[in-house]
């Protein structure tokens, strides 16, 4: 592209190239009169020793913005090259003198929700108090996840110094799980306007089976599987508690977001993510290193092997919505509910066996502690039902928080009531499996939103350095104005 100079113009500008082609009748003595040249802007090519400043720059960003855009690329050209000895103060003396009733563009760009002179709105208000409601109301539910699972946890680990007996716990827990969808419906009475009967609403709830509906053929075919992978993964957490300390057990359950990554991304086709790949590793060598920590005796072994198992059954989700998709509160709270109704039918014969052959057996039963059974059911019941529907109050990632911060609570109880010895490689483990659970939290988007944080980081601090350069160029006119003589009598 050929390089012209108009006459009159200073040199051109290191790094710049303009191909303008210039009108041979006409002498442009004004800014319009080269209207259709400064349209060829958008074609301006950037020399590499100055790209840097260019990228940074509004005008440059602002190229094919409309005319305001137009404007300062034209503004920034002529500055340059001195075209027709153009003035750039003019032009923003001008622009201070617009009228007031016209905004500027300092009051057009200003964000959503403030009026003018920097005064939030009413409307901004409320968003922020929504969302500052939102926020409190997800510290409640970490508070009630962490303290519920913590507990459970430590209850369930007191209750078998009185009855070894981890299957039947399980299935006494996994009963209560038939309450859920009389909660639910007690809640949508006090909640919804539109109020239905028990009957509409399981028939509108059990649409999430399929046009049938709950069907036998869709009850052992769908709800079946789910209600021996919930029982499996209670069981095999519970009888670690009996193995290994309260601590490393819930450590090594987080491991669980792991599982639940690997197997979407390989049945479910997610999409890939290379942190998440990083938090995987990092949780698989926290593993190994909780293993390690005991030196690799056959009892803390069993264990690990035991609660490894569990978080990996408790992948179950990726089933759930390969199967059945994504369910609404009062189809997950039916769902819920079916798998403590197959469990009242299908599993009870299991304590039974293990009692009559002594595998969990216990001489009468005046001595079950009734108090430990009731209260851990009624702790994991508030678990599942905070971590299910906390989602209608508050963020997912502040609900999983509760789940590792579980961690440190077992950490202290343990510390008090058992003989745990913290040395350094489970110091070590127990952080690499929590970095790993919070790298898990982060969402699809966050390298992009990270970018963009620097991005205007890094324009900010140019845009300051350029005021107080400009700033420190008016100081310096103005000391030179007083300084100056005056010759007149």
């Amino acid at each position: 592209m050929g390089i012209r100079e108009f006459p009159g113009s200073a040199p051109r500008g290191k790094g710049i190239a303009i191909g303008m082609r210039r009108s041979p009748d006409v002498s442009p003595r004004r800014l319009s009169d080269i209207s259709p040249q400064l349209r060829q802007l958008k074609y301006l090519v950037v020399d590499e020793a100055i790209k840097e400043d260019l990228k940074w720059s509004r005008s440059v960003e602002d190229l094919t913005s409309g005319p305001v855009g137009l404007t300062s690329i034209e503004e920034r050209i002529l500055r340059i090259t001195g075209y027709y000895g153009y003035q750039p103060w003019a032009t923003s003396y001008k622009r201070e003198e617009r009228p007031r009733d016209s905004p500027g563009p300092a009051e057009a760009q200003a964000p959503a929700g403030t009026e003018a002179g920097g005064r939030p709105s009413r409307h901004c208000w409320r968003c922020s108090r929504a969302q500052l409601k939102k926020i409190f109301w997800g510290v409640a539910v970490v508070l009630c996840v962490c303290a519920s699972w913590a507990g459970a946890t430590q209850l369930a680990k007191l209750t078998f110094r009185k009855f070894d007996a981890p299957f039947t716990l399980t299935w006494f827990a996994t009963n209560w799980n038939f309450l859920f969808f009389p909660l639910y419906y007690a809640g949508h009475i006090c909640k919804s306007a539109e109020k239905q009967s028990v009957k509409q609403r399981y028939r509108e709830c059990c649409r999430f089976f399929g046009d049938n509906g709950l069907t036998l053929k869709v009850f052992f075919t769908k709800a079946a599987p789910f209600g021996v992978l919930w029982t499996l993964t209670n069981y095999l957490y519970l009888h670690a508690i009996k193995k290994i300390n309260t601590t490393d057990v819930s450590v090594l359950f987080c491991c669980n977001k792991a599982f639940v990554f690997l197997l979407s991304w390989i049945v479910l086709r997610d999409r890939f993510m290379g942190v998440r790949i990083v938090a995987a590793i990092l949780a698989i060598a926290g593993i190994v290193m909780m293993t390690y920590a005991d030196g690799f005796h056959s009892h803390s072994v069993i264990g690990i092997a035991l609660v490894v198992g569990s978080a990996s059954m408790s992948a179950y989700k990726v089933l759930f919505k390969l199967l059945l998709g994504s369910a609404k509160f009062g189809e997950a709270a039916l769902f819920l509910s079916i798998l403590g109704v197959f469990n009242i039918l299908f599993i009870t014969c299991i304590p039974v066996i293990l009692y009559f052959t002594k595998v969990e057996y216990w001489s009468s039963f005046d001595d079950i502690p009734w108090g430990n059974l009731c209260g851990f059911s009624v702790l994991l019941l508030t678990f599942n039902i905070v971590l299910n529907f906390g989602i209608a109050v508050t963020y997912p990632t502040l609900m999983s928080l509760g789940i590792v911060l579980s961690v440190p609570v077992n950490a202290v109880v343990d510390h008090y009531t058992s003989k745990i010895v913290f040395n350094g490689v489970r110091v070590i483990a127990i952080i690499i499996i929590g970095l790993g659970f919070l790298l898990l939290l982060l969402p699809e988007e966050w390298d992009v939103w990270l970018i963009k944080l620097l991005t205007r980081l890094k324009v900010r601090k140019k845009e300051e350095a350029a005021e107080g350069g400009a700033d420190l160029g008016l100081g310096l006119q103005s000391k030179s104005r007083r300084a100056r003589p005056s010759f007149a009598r």
